[in-house]
C-alpha cells in the first residue's frame, strides 16, 4: 500500500513509520508546520533520511489559524476552557493536512502516525470503530474522539497494540536516535495563550453571593477547580475556581465542596461506534483527558442537547472541555460539554 506517514521526529511517528516500512509499504513522510518555525522539522528530517523516505513539509500556519486559533479565542470570550487538540486532530491534522497533501500531488491510500489507538471495522454495521491502544499511560482515544468514520475510515495507527517500552526497545533495535529522546512530541505543539488576545482585562475574583474578594489577571488564566495561581486565600478553606461570568467579567471562586456535579448537558455530538445511539444510553463517561471515566446515562433533550447524569457526583466538570463516552475500551462518542449541573 502507499501510506503516508506523520512524522514529528519523536520516537512515536518514527517507530510507526519504520514498522510499516519492514512490513513492505511504500511510504512518503510528511510535516505539518504551523508555527512559521521550519527548523522543527530537522528531527523529521533525520527521521526520513534515516529510513530513506521522501519528506514533505506542508505549510498550514493559516488555516491553523482559522480553525483552532480562532476556536480557542471564541471559547475563552465564552468563559469556557476549549480542548485545542481535539479540534485540530478532526479539522487540520486529519483534515486539511490531508487534502493539502493530496492537492500537493501526493499519493497515499492511507494516512498514518503515531497515536496509541486502535481502529476496527464492524463487518455488521461497516463502521469503523475507534478503540484505546493497549498502552495505558497515553488515552489518545480521547483526542481522536471527534473524527468522522469518512477519517477513520483513511488511517492507520501501527502503535495502538504496543506498549510504550516495546516502542523505544524497538526505536533502539532499528539504530533511531529517537530511542533516546525525550517524551515523543505531537505532530504540533504550542501554548494556546500565544493566541489569547482578550480584550476583557483583569477584574473581580468574587464569591457565590457577589462579594469581592480580590482582583484576577483576565479570564483565560482560570479554569473550573483550579487553585494554584490564584493569589488569594481563604481564612479556612482553600479558595477553588467555581464559576466564570463573561458578562461582569468576574471569577467566582468556592470552596471544594462547590465543585461537584451530578451530571452535564453535552452538545455537537459525534458518534462513532453508532449512526445514533439507543437512548437511555449507559456508558463510561470522561470528563477530561485526565480522568478515569465513571458511569453515567445519557438521555435526549433536544436536537444535539444531550443530558449527562452520573452515577456518582463528578468534581469540576468544565463548560468547552470534550466529554467522551466509553463501552470498555471502545469510544462511543464524544461531545463539548455545554454546562454543569
Amino acid at each position: 500500500m502507499k501510506i503516508a506517514v506523520g512524522i514529528s521526529g519523536g520516537v512515536d511517528s518514527s517507530v510507526a513509520a519504520y514498522l510499516l516500512k519492514q512490513e513492505g509499504h511504500e511510504l512518503v513522510g510528511i510535516w505539518m508546520n504551523l508555527f512559521g518555525d521550519i527548523s522543527n522539522s530537522k528531527d523529521a528530517e533525520k527521521v526520513a533520511d534515516y529510513l530513506g523516505i521522501k519528506l514533505y513539509k506542508i505549510d498550514l500556519k493559516n488555516e491553523y489559524n482559522d480553525i483552532v486559533v480562532s476556536y480557542i479565542k471564541r471559547e475563552y470570550s465564552k468563559g469556557k476552557t476549549p480542548n485545542p487538540c481535539v479540534m485540530c486532530n478532526r479539522g487540520v491534522k486529519f483534515g486539511l493536512f490531508l487534502e493539502k497533501a493530496l492537492s500537493m500531488g501526493i499519493v497515499f491510500d492511507y494516512f498514518a502516525t503515531g497515536h496509541y489507538a486502535i481502529i476496527e471495522k464492524d463487518n455488521k454495521s461497516g463502521r469503523y470503530l475507534l478503540k484505546k491502544g493497549i498502552y495505558s499511560g497515553k488515552d489518545q482515544a480521547y483526542f481522536l474522539s471527534m473524527l468522522s468514520q469518512t477519517q477513520l475510515a483513511s488511517i492507520l495507527f501501527p502503535l495502538g497494540g504496543k506498549k510504550k517500552t516495546d516502542v523505544r526497545k524497538i526505536a533502539e533495535d532499528a539504530g533511531l536516535f529517537t530511542s533516546i529522546s525525550k517524551e515523543s512530541q505531537d505532530l504540533c505543539s504550542g501554548d494556546y495563550r500565544d493566541f489569547i488576545d482578550t480584550t476583557l482585562g483583569p477584574g473581580k475574583f468574587v464569591d457565590a453571593s457577589g462579594n469581592i474578594l480580590g482582583q484576577h489577571k483576565g479570564l483565560e488564566n482560570y479554569t473550573i477547580g483550579q487553585r494554584r495561581g490564584l493569589g488569594i486565600s481563604s481564612n479556612t478553606f482553600p479558595y477553588y475556581v467555581t464559576g466564570i461570568k463573561v458578562e461582569s467579567n468576574e471569577v467566582i471562586l468556592g470552596f471544594d465542596t462547590d465543585l461537584l456535579n451530578k451530571g452535564m448537558v453535552v452538545t455537537s455530538c459525534n458518534w462513532v461506534s453508532v449512526e445514533f445511539p439507543e437512548l437511555p444510553l449507559s456508558i463510561d463517561a470522561k470528563i477530561r483527558y485526565r480522568d478515569d471515566g465513571a458511569p453515567a446515562i445519557v438521555t435526549q433533550i433536544e436536537n444535539d442537547r444531550f443530558k449527562v447524569e452520573f452515577s456518582e457526583e463528578r468534581r469540576a466538570v468544565t463548560p468547552g472541555q470534550i466529554a467522551v463516552f466509553y463501552d470498555g475500551e471502545m469510544v462511543v462518542g464524544a461531545g463539548i460539554i455545554e454546562k454543569a449541573f
